[in-house]
């Protein structure tokens, strides 16, 4: 488990650069299992999990969204029978944020703690 898991994350209201290369490349390896993706021109982190069944996506995506919810930073969520997508960027400034990063590490940490 990475130093991230342990983090909190920081309002980000706009106004910041987005991680640069250089440093979303540096933050990378600490979430392995995550992918850099492009979409619209926006970074984002994405990975995808698979559970079992319709049922068991809706119950990991709940639990996402509160862990979401009780950090204040929110992902894109695609659900799906057997899998859940998970997208992390920073709306504010249309790029990645160290806090992208901090909530792939605790998205990680929640589904180990699931089994």
């Amino acid at each position: 488990m990475t130093e991230l898991v342990h983090l909190k994350c920081v309002p980000c209201h706009g106004g910041v650069p987005p991680l640069s290369p250089e440093e979303t490349d540096a933050l990378l390896p600490q979430v392995p299992g995550w992918q850099l993706s492009r979409q619209e021109g926006i970074p984002r982190l994405v990975r995808t999990i698979r559970v079992k069944g319709f049922t068991g996506a809706l119950e990991l995506a709940n639990k996402i969204g509160a862990l979401a919810e009780a950090e204040g930073h929110h992902p894109a969520l695609l659900v799906e029978y057997g899998r859940v997508t998970i997208s992390w960027w920073t709306h504010a400034i249309r790029g990645l944020h160290q806090n992208d990063f901090i909530m792939a590490a605790k998205t990680d940490a929640l589904v180990q703690s699931l089994g």
